[in-house]
Order: structure tokens, then C-alpha cells, then sequence
């Protein structure tokens, strides 16, 4: 039976592939999800653009769809990326995320290729009608070159083709103008670890996550602490992860979160080509931010941690 994401807030993690002497490495990819779940995150997001889609093979893509769904047994709902350079390609991929079991699809515009705003709202309708999976739209113009106008978000939320937007452009005035036009039911996460603070207090429900890979219990208090209006305790671990947010966008995502997740012990420092390794001094910068952020999150993890809806 899939879970429902609507209504679901808080931390939400883009989930890393970890890589072993080039192959993915399945073990540590069902290790690093218990860890988010035990840790209070609130779904997982597998094969986007942190998880280096575009460098997998659809075989592995799916098993790495099931992979992710098998650790995360119900507890947690799974969000399968479904983002390829043409909509039939595209299509493939959520058919292939149904059958391994996800919940529910991330759809961004397909890069390079720049649509209109009318091929933006075929392309989703493709992929709601080649699968029963709620889709999530990806607003991520830093990637596709192309912005989504909230015309064509609300035509798709209309139509009941969407559930909802991951929204990585920054623009924090729209969460209240999207919730004017399509309504609360509408979920809203951030794209954006460093303003999804200010996400949350424009109205947004939650982040869809990069930092939470490395601190997924401080990511979870974060957001409950807003949830149950405690407002020291959010806006001391807003300051606290600030300095991780900006290290780990110090080269292309996902270069710094491996090398922070290697320094972890928690999978190797491994990229597909052309991503490369992080640079000695982005490492550097990472080893002196993670040592007072880790003390923090293993405080956190000696008691319980719950991802709060909003």
C-alpha cells in the first residue's frame, strides 16, 4: 500500500548514491536510509539530481527505487526522481518507480532542452497518465534553464496532475502568492536549504533536503521546532546549520555532501564522471564545519527526534 505524502512536512532528505569502486553501492544506500528514518526525517527523495539520476542506468535506477523502499518498509513515504532530457524517457522512469514501489514521483522540466510553459504542462500530464503515482513538480531553473510561471503550477494542481512543488528558486514571496491560488492542500517544500528557514515562516511546509544527508536529526528539530512555535530553539539551529548549508554548495551538489559523507564513514567519496572529487580546500572547509554541527547531532539522536507535519 503506498503512503500518502500530502500533508507531509518537515525534512524531507534528496538522498545521496553512494558509489564503490564505480558500482552503486546498495548496502551503504540501505544504511544511509535507516539512518534518515531513525533520525526523524520525514520522506526520501531517491534518484534526484543529489542522488546523480543522470549518471545511472535505468536498471539501476530501479533498484535503486526498490532498494530504498525496501529499508524504508512503510514507515516513511518514497519519492522516486523521474526527471530525463525527453518526456518518453521520462515517462519510462515513473513506470519503472511504480513497479519498484514508490510512492509517489519528482518531476523536473527536462534540462537543455528549454519547453514553453504549454510543453511544461504536457510533459507532467505525460507522466500523470502513464502512472496512478502523485507527482511532485521541481522548480529548479538553475538546472533546467527554464523557470515554471505559477500559471502553469496552478493549471497543474487544477487538473489534478500535481500535488504539490519543490521549489529551488528562492523566491520567498511565492509561497504565499501559490497558496492564494491553489489553496492549504497544496504542499510547498523548499529546494533551498539556506532560505528554507524563511520558507517555513512564508508558509512553505517543509525542505526538501541536501543537508539533511550529513544532519538529518538537527534538519527534523529544525522544522518541528517551528511546527510547535518554539522560536529560540528554530532560530538557534537556523544560525547553527547556516555554515553547512554554505559548504555544501561550495562546488556543484552532490560533490560536497559525498565528501562530507565520507568523512562520516557512512559511504565513499565517490562521484560519476563528469562530476570529480571535491577540492582539498572545499574538504577542509567541510572537516571544520561538521565538528561542532556532529557534536550537535549526536546530542540530538540520544533522544527521540520526530519529523512534525505542518
Amino acid at each position: 500500500m503506498r503512503i500518502s505524502i500530502t500533508g507531509v512536512g518537515g525534512s524531507l532528505t534528496a538522498l545521496a548514491t553512494p558509489f564503490r569502486q564505480t558500482r552503486v553501492d546498495w548496502d551503504a544506500l540501505s544504511r544511509l536510509s535507516e539512518r534518515q528514518i531513525t533520525r526523524g526525517t520525514a520522506a526520501l527523495i531517491v534518484c534526484g539530481s543529489t542522488g546523480e539520476a543522470a549518471a545511472l542506468t535505468q536498471p539501476e535506477y530501479a533498484r535503486a527505487v526498490h532498494t530504498v523502499v525496501e529499508a524504508a518498509a512503510g514507515r516513511v513515504p518514497v519519492i522516486a526522481g523521474c526527471t530525463a532530457l525527453s518526456t518518453a524517457a521520462s515517462v519510462a522512469l515513473g513506470i519503472e518507480a511504480a513497479t519498484a514501489g514508490a510512492d509517489a514521483l519528482l518531476c523536473a522540466v527536462p534540462p537543455y532542452v528549454k519547453p514553453a510553459q504549454e510543453g511544461i504542462f504536457a510533459h507532467i500530464r505525460a507522466i500523470a497518465h502513464a502512472t496512478d503515482l502523485p507527482i511532485v513538480l521541481y522548480d529548479v531553473p538553475s538546472r533546467a534553464s527554464v523557470a515554471i510561471a505559477d500559471d502553469t503550477v496552478a493549471r497543474l494542481f487544477d487538473a489534478q496532475y500535481i500535488v504539490g512543488v519543490k521549489d529551488a528558486t528562492a523566491d520567498l514571496s511565492r509561497p504565499t502568492r501559490l497558496r492564494a491560488r491553489c489553496g492549504d492542500a497544496f504542499m510547498q517544500w523548499s529546494g533551498d536549504d539556506a532560505t528554507a528557514p524563511a520558507y517555513r515562516a512564508m508558509g512553505g511546509h517543509g525542505c526538501i533536503s541536501v543537508t539533511a544527508n550529513v544532519a538529518p536529526a538537527l534538519c527534523a528539530l529544525l522544522h518541528a521546532a517551528w511546527d510547535n512555535g518554539d522560536l529560540a530553539r528554530f532560530s538557534e539551529l537556523r544560525d547553527l546549520l547556516d555554515t553547512l548549508h554554505a559548504a555544501l554548495f561550495l562546488e556543484s551538489n552532490p560533490i560536497p555532501v559525498k565528501a562530507a559523507l565520507a568523512s562520516l564513514k557512512l559511504c565513499a567519496n565517490e562521484v560519476r564522471l563528469p562530476l570529480t572529487r571535491a577540492t582539498p580546500a572545499t574538504e577542509a572547509k567541510l572537516l571544520a564545519v561538521l565538528a561542532p554541527i556532529m557534536l550537535a547531532e549526536d546530542q540530538a539522536t540520544r533522544r527521540p527526534v520526530f519529523a512534525m507535519a505542518s
